[in-house]
C-alpha cells in the first residue's frame, strides 16, 4: 500500500510542471501526507487543468459512513474499473497526485524498516489517482482521493508486494482523459526500476509531528 508520501513543491512549480491553474496556495516547505490529510491533486475540466485541495482517502458518493475513507486509500489497478468503490471515479474522475517521494515498510525479523522511494533524478512526479466529490450538509463540496497501485517492479519487490502507479509526464493527458478509459487502464503498470531509487530511513514518518503551517486546509 501507499499511505504516506511527501511533496516538496510550491504553487508556481505545480502550475508549471502540470500545466495547470491553482485554486489554492501551497505552504512554504515540504508537506508529509498521511491518511485523511489534505493534499493537492490535479484535475481536468472544461476550463483545463487545475490543482485543488482534496482529502487522502476516497469517499464514494454512495457512502454514508465517513470512516470508509480510511479503508480506501489505495485502489488496485487490476480491479479499479469493476469494484463498486472505485469504478465510477475511474470512469469519470481521474486525477494526478503530485509527490516528491513515498514511503514503504519492509518486514524484517526484528520489525519493519521504512524506505523512502522516489525517482532517481529527484524529480517531482505524479501518482495515478481517483477523485470523488461529495456535497456536505453545509453545502460545501468535499473532494477526496485514492492512489492506484500495481505489482512492484524489481526495486520495490524486496520491500513490498505493491507499488503506486507513477505516471510519466507524457501520459498525464491520457490519464485525465475520461473519454479514453481503455487507454488509461493500459497505464496501470510498474514504473521502470532503473529510473527509481529506494533508501532506508532511520525514523518512521508516522512518528513525526508536522509544523502547523505546513498542514493544508480544504478551501474551495
Amino acid at each position: 500500500m501507499c499511505t504516506r508520501y511527501q511533496l516538496k513543491a510550491g504553487t508556481e512549480t505545480l502550475q508549471r510542471l502540470f500545466d495547470c491553474a491553482a485554486s489554492m496556495a501551497m505552504p512554504d516547505g515540504p508537506i508529509e501526507v498521511r491518511p485523511t490529510d489534505v493534499a493537492p491533486i490535479v484535475i481536468a475540466g472544461t476550463q483545463g487543468r487545475r490543482f485543488v485541495a482534496a482529502r487522502f482517502g476516497l469517499m464514494p458518493a454512495w457512502a454514508k459512513d465517513p470512516t470508509i475513507a480510511r479503508r480506501l486509500l489505495n485502489a488496485r489497478g487490476e480491479t479499479v474499473a469493476t469494484l463498486p468503490a472505485f469504478r465510477d471515479a475511474f470512469r469519470h474522475r481521474r486525477c494526478l497526485v503530485p509527490a516528491s517521494f513515498f514511503y514503504e515498510w519492509r518486514r524484517l525479523p526484528n520489525g519493519k524498516q521504512p524506505y523512502r522511494i522516489g525517482l532517481a533524478q529527484g524529480d517531482l512526479f505524479a501518482f495515478a489517482g481517483l477523485c470523488e466529490e461529495k456535497r456536505q450538509d453545509d453545502g460545501e463540496i468535499l473532494r477526496t482521493f485514492a492512489i492506484v497501485t500495481t505489482a512492484p517492479n524489481e526495486l520495490i519487490a524486496p520491500i513490498h508486494d505493491r507499488m503506486p502507479v507513477i505516471l510519466a509526464p507524457a501520459d498525464y493527458a491520457a490519464w485525465l482523459d475520461v473519454t479514453a478509459n481503455e487507454k488509461a487502464a493500459a497505464l496501470l503498470r510498474p514504473y521502470p526500476a532503473a529510473s527509481m531509487t529506494a533508501e532506508p530511513v532511520e525514523k518512521s514518518p508516522a512518528a513525526r509531528k508536522l509544523p502547523e503551517k505546513r498542514q493544508l486546509q480544504l478551501g474551495f
